[in-house]
């Protein structure tokens, strides 16, 4: 049995990967009327008086709302919002495991921008934060933006921001293992997407000297036939050089590679036109545009994947935990881009000079101090720039 097979068995078995289970007790009267009627008309008529007491008298401070409309599902694409489930329950249970944060999946059977927008804007009360999941590019852009204005709680979208943070945290463990200073690397992205835009909006932010991006067309820049209003925007940002041509054109001499598109789009002969000490993350599930083997074959002398079988797995489970569960705690209003980078470095910080090397630049996805690091500095940063509710 392989272990898709497996994974429909121990669903059918599971039945759901969550479940609610009280807190309080309620084995007796006492108990009863404590936590239901009549007792619990005083916590309502103190949350009346003073809303912000909802993040003390019940579970908000520590609930994360999971949404998606079911548009971009892992590799599986539109599967539509009662097929998306099983991810979100799954997200829901990271969420658990790995920073004790409470999350509940909640799939919305539509895909219009307003309608999703208004969805969780009238549910949005019952949360702390909200992750936005699966939902496909463009869209996924004007979503969080909306929200982001109407809300007065974290909004993230973890498939753009999630993988940008840990791609810039590698990145900055690329620069202490190769001594090539951030701001004279180039830094190819291939996959136009939310999650390429996003990680090239981050790096450019990280102080990155040049970001390429490519899409299925090729390199970006002002003026390139068939981008979208997204992708129009960060090539006038982006390729200062003006390069143009293909992939094979925009990796010659570039210090990484950063691939969130397809299988198998990278060959050993593209990778010896890098860099001296390139890295490579090619991030294509479940097959990377090039194979760990073949690029280092092809020269490359940090490689990473997306893959849970290889050195140095892009994994969004180190940064979503810690950033929500960072966010949660001070009860920040936002995540912004300076809290996504405070919390690269803290993925970053977590190995040492010594440790470090070109089969360890992220640490293990079940590192116990990730959660931790990660936390903290999101929540410093909150403090710092005056999002913080409490400190």
């Amino acid at each position: 049995m392989d272990v898709k097979e497996l994974a429909v068995v121990k669903h059918k078995e599971w039945k759901g990967k969550i479940e609610i289970i009280s807190r309080a007790p309620v084995t007796n009267r006492e108990e009863l009327s404590v936590a239901y009627t009549p007792g619990v008309a005083q916590p309502c008529l103190e949350i009346e008086k003073d809303p912000e007491l909802s993040y003390e008298l019940t579970r908000r401070g520590n609930l994360v709302a999971v949404i998606t409309d079911g548009t971009a599902v892992l590799g599986l694409g539109d599967i539509g919002p009662q097929a998306a489930m099983p991810v979100m329950e799954g997200k829901c249970a990271l969420f658990k495991a790995f920073a004790d944060v409470d999350a509940f999946p909640l799939c919305v059977n539509s895909k219009d921008v307003d309608e999703i927008v208004r969805t969780v804007e009238l549910i949005g009360l019952s949360f702390g934060g909200i992750n936005l999941e699966d939902i496909a590019a463009p869209r996924c852009f004007e979503i969080e933006q909306k929200l982001k204005q109407r809300l007065d709680i974290p909004v993230f979208h973890d498939d753009q921001h999630g993988t940008a943070i840990i791609a810039s945290a590698a990145l900055i463990n690329c620069s202490r293992l190769t001594k090539k200073p951030l701001s004279s690397m180039t830094v190819v992205i291939n996959g136009a997407g939310a999650a390429g835009i996003a990680i090239a909006k981050l790096l450019l932010m990280l102080g990155i000297g040049d970001v390429i991006l490519c899409d299925k067309n090729g390199i970006l820049y002002p003026g390139a036939e068939g981008m979208n209003e997204a992708q129009q925007k960060m090539a006038g940002q982006t390729n200062k050089n003006m390069r143009k041509g293909l992939l094979s054109d925009a990796l010659v001499g570039a210090d990484a590679f950063i691939g969130v598109s397809r299988p198998g789009l990278v060959t050993p002969q593209m990778v010896s036109t890098m860099a001296e000490k390139a890295a490579v993350f090619a991030m294509a599930n479940p097959v990377p545009e090039i194979m760990p083997d073949d690029a280092k074959a092809g020269g490359a002398y940090i490689v990473g994947t997306g893959r849970s079988d290889f050195p140095n797995q892009v994994n969004n489970v180190l940064a979503f935990p810690g950033i929500f569960k960072g966010a949660l705690a001070v009860r920040a209003k936002d995540i912004t881009e300076e809290m996504k980078l405070a919390a690269a470095y803290g993925i970053a910080g977590i190995i040492s000079d010594e440790e470090l090397s070109p089969e360890y630049v992220l640490p293990d996805a079940f590192d116990k101090r990730v959660a931790q690091a990660v936390a903290k500095a999101v929540a410093d940063k909150a403090v710092e720039q005056g999002l913080a509710r409490i400190k």
